[in-house]
């Protein structure tokens, strides 16, 4: 059988903020096309754990290996390297408020991308803004998008850069049932598409049911379980089977 190699692997990785220890030496791979969910209560740090591989934040102690290498060891600038390989939707799509979505998604593709002519970026942004379904919105401003706009816009500003890994921090917080489902959709479409590798934080479990190959339960700063929905959701562990009450 061949040895598959991680994309994403976290070796005995710590990070406390004062007294309060999020993560306690935690361990965990993802795989090349993988879809990852991480689920855990609230400041349990999932979203910390993410924002340490783009190196938003940083470790206390251990190794995060990106494309086989150590970020916790690079300068800024070999990082940025690593980074313009990832996207990343934030909760809230971080979007620019006096830019209109055109503006926002040329503004990331022409800072990521030098020497595009104004067609090339147009094409590029059209293009992206119809595989997360609003074309329509190319001129609206922020204030007039809805949240599930926003979520879409942060995901076309995410993709028009055509990241080989995906970090979804809670892509369905805050959404009505119906809109949730529809980014869940979205998210599996786009990884089937672009064959990317995703982690994606949540504490929604119908998003997670969905769109994840794999899924973790963080507990105490460690990975305290993990396989398929099925599985867990089956699982003997009383803390586990809270998450599925």
């Amino acid at each position: 059988m061949t040895k598959t190699t991680p994309i994403i692997e976290f070796k005995n990785v710590f990070k406390s903020f004062d007294t309060n220890r999020v993560l306690n030496g935690i361990n965990f791979k993802v795989n090349e096309g993988e879809d990852l969910v991480i689920l855990g209560r609230s400041g349990c740090g999932k979203s910390v754990a993410i924002k340490c591989i783009v190196g938003l934040i940083e470790v206390d102690k251990g190794e995060i290996f990106v494309f086989g290498t150590d970020v916790t060891r690079l300068t800024n600038q070999e990082l940025n390297k690593i980074r313009s390989r990832i996207g990343f939707l934030f909760q809230n799509g971080a979007l620019y408020d006096s830019m209109s979505v055109r503006q926002n998604l040329a503004f990331t593709l022409k800072h990521h991308t030098k020497g595009l002519t104004d067609s090339e970026v147009e094409k590029q942004i059209i293009e992206t803004l119809g595989n997360v379904g609003l074309q329509e919105a190319i001129d609206l401003m922020p204030s007039e998008l809805s949240g599930g706009m926003k979520k879409r816009i942060g995901l076309a500003r995410t993709l028009i850069i055509k990241p080989e890994i995906i970090l979804y921090d809670e892509p369905t917080t805050g959404l009505d049932t119906i809109t949730s489902r529809e980014i869940s959709d979205l998210i599996l479409d786009i990884q089937k598409k672009y064959k990317t590798t995703s982690i994606i934080i949540t504490h929604d479990l119908s998003c997670a049911k969905k769109t994840g190959n794999r899924i973790m339960i963080l507990k105490d700063g460690v990975i305290h379980c993990e396989g398929s929905y099925a599985e867990l959701e089956n699982s003997k562990d009383e803390w586990v089977k809270s998450f599925f009450l």
